[in-house]
């Protein structure tokens, strides 16, 4: 059984940084694209980064540009989101997402696996 795990986020300052990170039981990441997510209540989810499995690609939404950095290491089976200069609109609950199934990696449907959210909230 597969089970994605994820730690980090919490309260942070706009302009501060936070780190997420994502693993995996029952699963290598190493062999599989994994892709970060957030949503906010009431909206629907909205992808936010995702790296390839052996992490020569990655992509990021447009205001996330310049601001997050995904990484993986496969050593450790996990892959991290490190975000900066957080502004209050990044306020979300995040969540991580691997097994791509297909279709196009924004798209939450094309993910099989999902982590438990993380919540991150900034303040002003």
């Amino acid at each position: 059984q597969v089970q994605v795990v994820q730690s980090g986020g919490g309260f942070v300052q706009a302009g501060g940084s936070l780190r997420l990170s994502c693993t995996a039981v029952g699963l290598r990441l190493a062999t599989r694209h994994v892709a970060w997510f957030r949503q906010v209540l009431g909206k629907e989810r909205e992808a936010v980064s995702w790296i390839s499995s052996d992490g020569g690609s990655s992509y990021y939404r447009d205001n996330m540009k310049g601001r997050a950095t995904i990484s993986r290491n496969n050593a450790e089976n996990t892959v991290d989101l490190q975000m900066d200069n957080l502004n209050l609109e990044d306020t979300a609950t995040y969540y991580c997402a691997t097994v791509f199934t297909g279709g196009h990696w924004h798209e939450a449907e094309a993910w099989r696996y999902w982590g438990q959210g993380t919540q991150v909230t900034v303040t002003s």
